[in-house]
């Protein structure tokens, strides 16, 4: 195609400058190891900023060539020149980006707080640029001959632009470059401070964040939990170095400038204006009627938790009394599951629901170089043989990785490349002498979020697009958590559990009558866990939804906890639950891309509730609907309108009462 010549004749003027590089700087040439995997061992962390540097420039020249382009504009010379426009900064990205999450070293954080201010403003040099914008506006207003993922593409860069202040002249142009330089330092602190927050909590407390719930649903100590839960639940929020109150403010102060320079009257206006929910007045009216219902359930179950307790239950006796009452009702506890769910048995179920439902085969890749010695590497192929994708498996808890898990890629998908995809997770890591060291046991809710983690992963995998733009995961974020969610739900399958639930110590599988319970219970404490996760979700959008000016009355943390607590009330939220998240450690909505977008959990929770619906009514085995699944949705991406491609698969619009019977809220 001409845009190979194109880009090569646009680079060549870097050509000269890297020769003397390429020998010593791995990023500047195409690896030549097994599947074009990264080969961590020859990086070098004096590598990153010269290879970010030399990736800059290099996208700058080909965006250059685009516009110097004498032909008129069409979808290979614009768009997909622009798509292909930054080979060195794809592989440096790919790497540092997931390093720096998963072992943020200090010399790590000290290179990304100084590249993030250079990629952003070169960023908004690409995206601000009115000759560059006119010729992908051609393109835009001209799509005849493109096939249906083309005009996708051409859409979401066209919008990339709009959204990225094109439009904007003078100094309202140069004020919001400011902005958003700025609020890609801020995001980088605040992750930084969680960070040493995460870590002091478990230095002061003796476990990790990630064991919280576990914790607080087992300790018979009250004051023992009460002390864990403020500490918990006080994460920047202390007034030291680490504290986040001023970053929080900050961010969304400028947000909501950056919103108003756009034309929109608040952050959560502009976020939700490209998504599926379309407006915050959407989102508020899903909702409520979630967080209505929760509280009922969490009140109905409170009562006979006091009546356990013999006390007023507090938020620190929640989670404990839960499980008390969980095991009188259900006579289940998860000391008597989690010899069954030791790690890497999990991960087997995981492959195997893959290979059951899809016909995916996943092997160990011990040829394939791994970043860190508690990752692992797998190959995935298809049933004709055919390579689908690099897997890494980074499960374990350490501390210079962030909380939560999450799925990401190294390389995305597009014709001729198969992807390179990392599951990142926090579980507890197992004893360091094998000889007598008990393994790393899942909880219910960690079963669950290995197969989570994995539904994304497949979403990724089994991407057949032809433009990374659209490939994958590179779908609205409301929609983003569809398959996620619903891969969860083959984790409590007895054919599935048949596979991985046996007892490390003897290999026996897990009893019947025990899986009866773990699938009896899993409605069990819905109010408190969809709560809670409702919860932030408002929180979320309360906070996006204010305007600049209203955002300027607030000075500091006093601030923020009275609006937290005035918009608990305002939801009906009980004083016995908080939010999943507050607002100092809301890493989703300050670093991680959710920012009026936590409610996507909710939202895609009902699509994902409303096709299990479907799976169980045919069959959950069923080849030819686990086809239709893959083929419509895994295999699209982003090649067409999220609820088009639902209506293609189900029939229907989804049911949002699927939800609440999923949850059992009904």
């Amino acid at each position: 195609m001409k845009i190979n010549t194109f880009i090569a004749g646009a680079a060549l003027a870097l050509a000269f400058s890297m020769t003397a590089c390429k020998q010593q700087n791995i990023f500047f040439e195409e690896w030549n190891t097994p599947y074009g995997t990264a080969p961590f061992s020859q990086i070098k962390e004096a590598d990153y900023l010269p290879a970010f540097r030399a990736g800059i420039k290099e996208e700058k020249a080909n965006v250059e060539a685009i516009i110097a382009c004498k032909e008129a504009p069409t979808f290979e010379n614009t768009i997909l020149a622009l798509e292909k426009s930054s080979p060195i900064l794809d592989r440096v990205e790919g790497v540092f980006f997931n390093l720096s999450e998963s072992d943020s070293t200090p010399e790590m954080q000290a290179i990304e707080e100084e590249i993030l201010p250079e990629l952003t403003a070169a960023s908004n040099e690409i995206y601000m640029n009115p000759d560059l914008f006119a010729r992908v506006k051609a393109v835009f207003d001209n799509q005849e001959g493109l096939t249906r993922e083309q005009q996708m593409v051409v859409k979401k860069i066209y919008q990339s632009f709009e959204r990225n202040g094109v439009g904007l002249e003078g100094e309202a142009k140069a004020r919001f470059a400011d902005i958003q330089t700025r609020l890609a330092t801020l995001s980088q602190k605040f992750g930084q401070n969680l960070l040493a927050e995460n870590n002091a909590f478990k230095e002061a407390t003796g476990i990790t964040v990630s064991d919280y719930y576990d914790f607080m649903g087992s300790c018979p100590d009250r004051e023992k939990r009460k002390a864990v839960f403020e500490a918990y639940s006080s994460r920047g929020n202390h007034g030291d170095e680490h504290d986040n109150n001023a970053i929080v403010l900050e961010v969304l102060k400028l947000r909501a400038e950056m919103a108003e320079l756009l034309g929109y009257p608040s952050f959560a206006a502009f976020q939700l204006s490209d998504k599926m929910a379309g407006s915050p007045e959407t989102v508020d009216a899903f909702l409520q009627p979630i967080m209505d219902a929760s509280m009922l359930k969490a009140k109905a179950d409170m009562k006979e938790m006091a009546k356990l307790a013999g006390h007023k239950i507090e938020a620190w006796d929640y989670s404990y009394y839960a499980e008390k009452l969980r095991a009188q009702k259900f006579a289940l506890d998860e000391s008597q599951t989690k010899p069954y769910f030791q790690a890497d048995s999990v991960l087997k179920g995981v492959f195997a629901a893959a290979h059951m439902i899809y016909g995916i085969n996943i092997e160990p890749a011990p040829e394939v170089e791994v970043y860190n010695p508690a990752a692992s590497a797998y190959k995935l192929t298809d049933t004709d043989g055919s390579l689908i994708g690099i897997f890494y498996k980074d499960y374990y808890v350490r501390p210079t990785k962030r909380g939560g898990a999450w799925m990401n890629n190294f390389r995305e998908q597009e014709t001729g490349v198969r992807p390179v995809i990392v599951n990142v997770c926090n579980f507890p890591a197992p004893g360091e002498d094998p000889t007598d060291a008990i393994p790393s046991l899942l909880s219910i809710d960690n079963v669950q979020t290995a197969f989570h983690e994995f539904g994304h992963a497949l979403h990724g995998f089994l991407s057949q697009c032809n433009y990374k733009t659209v490939s994958g995961t590179s779908v609205a974020r409301d929609f983003v958590e569809t398959f996620s969610q619903f891969n969860e739900n083959f984790a409590f399958v007895p054919e599935i559990l048949a596979v991985y639930a046996k007892d490390y110590r003897t290999g026996e599988p897990i009893p019947a009558e025990l899986v009866a319970k773990v699938r009896s219970a899993l409605k069990f404490n819905q109010g408190f866990m969809c709560g809670e996760l409702c919860a932030a979700s408002i929180l979320d959008m309360k906070w996006h939804e204010l305007s600049a000016s209203e955002l300027a009355q607030f000075n500091g943390a006093e601030d923020i906890r009275a609006f937290e607590a005035k918009v608990c009330k305002e939801m009906g939220l009980i004083d016995e639950i908080i939010p999943r998240y507050r607002t100092t450690y809301f890493n989703h909505i300050i670093a991680s891309g959710y920012s009026a977008g936590y409610y996507s959990y909710l939202w895609s929770e009902v699509l994902a509730d409303d096709a299990w619906e479907k799976f169980v009514a045919d069959g959950i085995f069923n080849p030819a609907t686990a086809a239709s699944f893959r083929q419509t949705f895994l295999e699209r991406g982003g090649s067409e309108e999220p609820m088009t491609l639902y209506r293609s698969f189900r029939g229907a619009d989804p049911d949002p009462a699927a939800l609440s019977r999923a949850r059992g809220l009904e």
